[in-house]
């Protein structure tokens, strides 16, 4: 079992940075892949980032590559992700995900769900 709570997100403005963060409680942590997902208003819910439970490989959506990155401190069970250069387009509520393999991220899916952070980027 994995629960995951994110935090960091809030309002900022375009050109803003924010980092967000997951934290997992279990003692298999290490072993999960991760994923951030993202799902703004009457739009169907996104990968964002995905790193496998190693570190060592990452995922990012054609939209956020070169402004995101994902990464991981398993020794602390919590994965990041830093948003920078953030554009209007990019609100929506953020989701924390975890499955054991990283094709069933990258696929849309996931084992283990957290409950959502929202960040707002204004214009």
């Amino acid at each position: 079992q994995v629960q995951l709570v994110e935090s960091g997100g809030g309002l900022v403005q375009t050109g803003d940075s924010l980092g967000l963060s997951c934290a997992a409680s279990g003692r298999t942590f290490s072993s999960y892949a991760m994923g951030w997902f993202r799902q703004a208003p009457g739009k169907e819910r996104e990968l964002v980032a995905a790193i496998t439970w190693s570190g060592v490989n990452t995922y990012y959506a054609d939209s956020v590559k070169g402004r995101f990155t994902i990464s991981r401190d398993n020794a602390k069970m919590t994965v990041y992700l830093q948003m920078n250069s953030l554009k209007p387009e990019d609100t929506a509520v953020y989701y924390c995900a975890a499955d054991r393999d990283i094709i069933t991220i990258v696929a849309m899916g996931a084992q283990y769900w957290g409950q959502g952070t929202q960040v707002t980027v204004s214009s």
